[in-house]
């Protein structure tokens, strides 16, 4: 199983605070963390090549906040930078990625932090010459609340040729199950599909765990009654969100053509596109 990418988050902070900030971010592993409580030493830091910093959490207390983003923006145009300002005015944000009025109610801080990191993630990866991406992110921004995201995503990827498609969330369940949570394709297809599967020992729950894609063909124990019944030919399995974990989404075709790197890059491009609009519903 792989590990988490790691996110390396600089957090400049008064010194009042610098325990509840190491106490929220320090725990978690992803989190490579450093800290400092002086607006100089923000800029010794990001100076410096080790160790870097992928994202700035920058409390609004210890300087005049919106000057200094405005002067790293000029200098670090890739630095992602989260303002925490409980008296934020959200009509004139500045230029932060992000801001954070309640950094330690509810993990919102450590959250924002990684929804940010699978935003450039994203970002990095997402191929926008590729008329399928933009499409599917079109219809997520359009889509409503709830099941709409999954279900726009779905249907999206049906519509590049697939017979069968599903979105399997990841639930909080003792021990964790996969549940099935939009569908489409051929109706004797949705009728039989299995409402649940487990994440232990399964390939479906290998990629929602790993968030690593897996490509099934016939006589592989897929875990998914189609390909093992020789109903699909083949089925690619694909992780939507690393960061943030929320399950997998699931392709197969009836007939015999390869599913090919190409088409695995294409529907780990939709995971993330989908990851990325669940990972703002949470916000």
């Amino acid at each position: 199983m792989s590990e988490l990418p790691e996110i390396h988050v600089l957090a400049a902070v008064t010194p009042a605070a610098l325990s509840r900030y190491r106490q929220t971010l320090a725990p978690d592993p992803q989190i490579k963390l450093s800290l400092v409580t002086d607006e100089r030493d923000i800029r010794v830091f990001l100076a410096q090549t080790r160790p870097r910093a992928d994202l700035l959490v920058l409390d609004g207390a210890l300087c005049d906040s919106y000057s200094l983003i405005n002067e790293l923006r000029q200098t670090y145009p890739r630095l992602l930078i989260l303002l925490v300002d409980d008296g934020a005015d959200f009509s004139t944000p500045g230029r932060a990625d992000d801001v954070s009025i309640r950094p330690f109610e509810d993990g919102d801080l450590l959250r924002r932090i990684k929804r940010l990191a699978q935003e450039r993630q994203l970002e990095t990866l997402r191929a926008d010459s590729l008329p399928p991406v933009r499409t599917v992110a079109q219809q997520l921004r359009r889509a409503g609340p709830g099941h709409g995201k999954q279900k726009a995503a779905v249907n999206a990827i049906a519509e590049l040729g697939y017979d069968y498609v599903a979105y399997y969330a990841l639930g909080p369940s003792a021990p964790p199950e996969l549940a099935l949570s939009a569908q489409a394709g051929l109706p004797q297809l949705t009728d039989a599909a299995p409402h649940t599967l487990p994440v232990e020992g399964t390939v479906f729950g290998w990629v929602a765990e790993s968030g690593q894609s897996r490509v099934v063909g016939a006589g592989e124990s897929a875990d998914h009654r189609f390909v093992e019944r020789g109903w699909l030919a083949a089925g690619v399995c694909v992780p939507v969100g690393t960061s943030l974990r929320f399950g997998v989404l699931f392709a197969g075709r009836a007939d015999a053509h390869p599913i090919t790197e190409q088409h695995v890059k294409l529907l780990e491009l939709i995971g993330a596109q989908l990851a990325h609009a669940l990972a703002k519903q949470q916000t």
